[in-house]
């Protein structure tokens, strides 16, 4: 497969450098690294960027995680793999992804699940990790990346 164009952030001047700042900036707070590439994960299997699961799953298993844990992200509802924690994250994770599936985008119980986890900084890291991840996703999709693209 080829992409249709040139990755929008590397057309657009000066675009590519704050879309990366903002993934450095939210690297550095000291949310676990193992909760950000399941959120990463998670995120782009539901937005069915192929380029990003694949970069994702790699990198993730490159930080030490386990083939168990990734093959079963898709479905973490049923999977005894995560924590309470990364339960949380990928609660919050579906909701932010898919905001129009419901009344309330965020609901309450899954709100509150999430601050039992995670203080201010982390949660602000998360919401940001899945926005940022969404913009990702949608740039890729758009001029379908080809997979295995990122490591040229």
């Amino acid at each position: 497969m080829q992409a249709r164009m040139k990755h929008p952030a590397i057309v657009v001047p000066d675009a590519m450098q704050p879309m990366q700042a903002l993934l450095s900036a939210i690297q550095k707070t000291g949310l676990p690294g193992k909760t950000l590439d399941l959120v990463h994960l998670r995120v782009s299997q539901i937005n069915g960027c192929s380029f990003c699961v694949d970069m994702g799953a790699r990198h993730a298993k490159t930080e030490g995680e386990t083939d168990e844990r990734l093959f079963a992200v898709a479905a973490w509802h049923d999977a005894p793999y995560f924590t309470d924690g990364e339960r949380a994250a990928l609660a919050l994770t579906d909701s932010l992804t898919r905001l129009a599936d419901r009344s309330e985008a965020v609901p309450d119980d899954i709100w509150e699940e999430a601050v039992k986890h995670f203080d201010e900084t982390e949660l602000a890291t998360l919401i940001l990790a899945i926005a940022t991840i969404n913009v990702w996703n949608r740039l890729n999709a758009a001029v379908r990346q080809p997979v295995g693209a990122w490591k040229v």
